[in-house]
């Protein structure tokens, strides 16, 4: 049986990865975009992981030009844009597609996932956050308009730091 820490990930400079690079640590799973109405959130999200990153939590974002074209850029231009624009220090993966037939196998898996409400099945819009915890699970599921330094999301990320 194949767990999340299976599926293969590139990072934006080319590089091979999965989960399994932050396997026994809680992660914020989150689908980013540069060009759109909630793009802000990159702020909670780098705070989040400056807040939380030394007691065993990261933030992986992943980009995703499904909803109204908002992350057109190359990689090169995304990560140029979440570090200069937001001071991003989290890790990014590759652009992939979270909805529809090119899914990737990640969003797959994460999607299965209901939100607080029991809803799962696709994503909604850009910034989606999925809470995994330190043993590949998914853990949480919270919908764009949940800040990152909501209540909602923090105490569910409190509940599952290894440290």
């Amino acid at each position: 049986m194949s767990t999340l820490y299976d599926i293969p990930l590139t990072t934006l400079d080319g590089k091979a990865t999965s989960l399994a690079d932050h396997r026994g640590k809680a992660v914020l799973v989150v689908n980013v975009a540069s060009r759109c109405g909630l793009t802000p959130q990159y702020e909670g999200l780098e705070r989040l992981q400056q807040r939380y990153a030394d007691r065993g939590f990261t933030v992986l974002g992943v980009p995703c030009n499904q909803f109204g074209g908002q992350e057109p850029g190359s990689a090169e231009e995304i990560q140029t844009f979440c570090s200069t624009t937001y001071g991003v220090t989290f890790p990014m993966v590759e652009k992939v597609d979270v909805n529809g037939p090119d899914r990737h196998p990640l969003y797959a898996e994460l999607t299965q996932a209901p939100d607080a409400e029991g809803e799962a099945g696709d994503i909604t819009w850009n910034f989606e956050k999925f809470l995994v915890d330190a043993e590949g699970t998914v853990a949480g599921r919270f919908r764009p308009r949940v800040l990152p330094e909501s209540d909602e999301v923090t105490s569910a990320i409190e509940a599952r730091l290894p440290n």
